[in-house]
């Protein structure tokens, strides 16, 4: 079972990220799951969200707690020391920023932390800082556990009651990121 922990503040549509996650893994023939954690929900505020994926049933529905991936889709967050509780040496890290890797002191092999300026490409394709599916090209580019093609259909299927425009831009931005 692969296990993704998503941070990021209420407005960047982390929830939606696990949606879209949990969408394209079941288009890839796979068991998903997705659900959100959060108090109070006010833009601005952290919010995290959790994403199962497996070959076989999943029953198990207690958030998340050892991910095998974590993504952070506001760089403020690493501020709080307990965002990167459970994650060990072979989880993934993919973090929206500008900044290299290797200012990020996470006690974790380099190799394993990924970084992508999501918020520039949100605001050059989408006009607005709404980072989430910006980061899930960056997923697809470096954990291969969706598709591309599964992560596009689900964008479609997700927005299909937005304008054609705004799911062309998702789309684009996701091609973008994957292709960096």
């Amino acid at each position: 079972m692969i296990q993704i922990r998503i941070h990021g503040r209420g407005g960047q549509g982390v929830v939606t990220a696990s949606e879209l996650i949990a969408i394209a893994a079941f288009i890839d023939g796979k068991q998903s799951q997705a659900f959100p954690s959060f108090g109070v929900e006010r833009t601005g505020a952290p919010v995290e969200s959790y994403v199962r994926i497996d070959n076989k049933p999943i029953t198990t529905h207690e958030q998340i707690y050892q991910p095998d991936i974590l993504i952070i889709q506001d760089s403020t967050l690493l501020n709080n020391a307990s965002l990167i509780n459970g994650v060990g040496p072979k989880t993934k890290i993919i973090i929206n920023t500008s900044k290299d890797k290797s200012i990020f002191k996470l006690k974790l092999p380099q190799k394993n932390i990924y970084t992508i300026d999501a918020t520039k490409i949100a605001m050059e394709i989408l006009g607005k800082n709404i980072v989430n599916t910006v980061i899930l090209g960056a997923l697809v580019k470096f954990t291969n556990i969706i598709s591309l093609a599964s992560l596009m259909s689900a964008i479609k299927e997700k927005f299909a009651d937005k304008n054609k425009e705004l799911i062309a831009k998702n789309i684009n931005a996701v091609k973008l990121a994957c292709s960096l």
